[in-house]
């Protein structure tokens, strides 16, 4: 599917009803995936929007195979048609998904959270859409919270055991061209903090003791939709491509330690961790606030890996390289701000 497969006839067949696309424009700085925004003309009875979102495959060779490789398609179209029904968080309402086995091809029609604004990875976020994105997580974690049958939901990723050895090897593999763009972002206390990674990645996957719950896997600023002045839902999250079932803990740490700067992170993190495990509440778990607090710190590292590995296997581009280094440099202070290293 490319952007010239969206055709007019198209969209009235896999949407039952008569529409007329009349405007196509590219949004975003997916680097995985290519989001259009389309308009459409249809009936005053139609139940289609004017407006939809399109998700279509990335034309870029190199993250197109990165996206074969790691499921990522298959595992956004699941998540539409299996999870998202089953949890509270606010996603855009899955109009289409649709994905081939055979080629990998795959589409998403969604709808406009417009006139809601994403955040930008590159300026960081105000401490109000902080407490917004941290307590929206609440909504994903809680519903599915400790639930045996997510074990059998073979797309979701995992960090398991079995694992280790795998990412244990393409951390060793990335890390040198990592560091060959990316050194001179970093002080030569997070690059030693880095290179020492790989040898303890093994004890930091085994060391996750809380329940796993559906995990959203980037939750990041890029990836989140605040309201804007003109109306919006508090916040929205969009790009399912890494839905996993793992620890709660990890999407927390990864938000703050790279959403808001480090200083307003330093100032809000400890209080926003006690708010995010009060509205689990909500859903009848109760956690012990100190052993989350010493989970989100040794999950400061999700945010490294992150950095580490996505910075090598998707395509390059100005703007990749500054999100990419201001991941790397944020995630990092995170972890020495932290003592993430003394917890493993």
């Amino acid at each position: 599917m490319t952007p010239d497969g969206i055709t007019s006839e198209w969209l009235s067949e896999t949407l039952g009803d008569d529409v007329e696309l009349v405007g196509r424009t590219r949004i975003g700085d997916g680097l995985v995936g290519m989001n259009l925004r389309l308009e459409l003309r249809r009936s005053n009875r139609s139940a289609v929007p004017a407006t939809l979102i399109a998700k279509l495959p990335t034309l870029d060779p190199t993250s197109r195979a990165t996206a074969k490789a790691l499921r990522t398609y298959e595992r956004e179209v699941k998540f539409y048609e299996q999870i998202a029904p089953t949890v509270d968080v606010r996603v855009a309402h899955c109009h289409h998904a649709e994905w081939a086995e055979a080629d990998d091809d795959f589409a998403l029609l969604l709808e406009d959270l417009a006139p809601s604004q994403p955040g930008n990875q590159l300026s960081g976020c105000s401490a109000e859409h902080s407490r917004a994105a941290v307590l929206e997580l609440a909504r994903l974690h809680g519903p599915r919270w400790g639930d045996p049958t997510l074990d059998e939901i073979e797309f979701l990723q995992r960090r398991g055991a079995d694992d280790a050895a795998m990412l244990e090897g393409l951390w060793n593999m990335l890390l040198p061209g990592f560091l060959g763009t990316y050194a001179k972002y970093l002080d030569s206390e997070g690059i030693g903090l880095i290179e020492r990674f790989g040898l303890r990645l093994a004890d930091w996957i085994a060391g996750h003791t809380m329940p796993a719950t559906v995990t959203h896997g980037d939750y990041r600023l890029d990836n989140l939709m605040f309201r804007a002045e003109h109306g919006g839902y508090p916040v929205a999250v969009v790009d399912w491509q890494t839905p996993g079932h793992g620890a709660a803990s990890s999407d927390v740490s990864y938000f703050l330690g790279a959403g808001p700067l480090p200083d307003l992170r330093r100032e809000i993190e400890r209080d926003l961790v006690e708010s995010y495990c009060g509205a689990l509440v909500e859903y009848g778990i109760t956690v012990e606030h100190d052993e989350f607090w010493h989970q989100f710190c040794r999950d400061a590292y999700s945010g490294i890996i992150m950095s580490v590995i996505a910075s090598q296997i998707v395509g390059e581009s100005e703007r990749s390289e500054a999100m990419f280094a201001a991941m790397a440099t944020r995630h990092t202070r995170h972890a020495l701000d932290l003592a993430s290293e003394s917890l493993i």
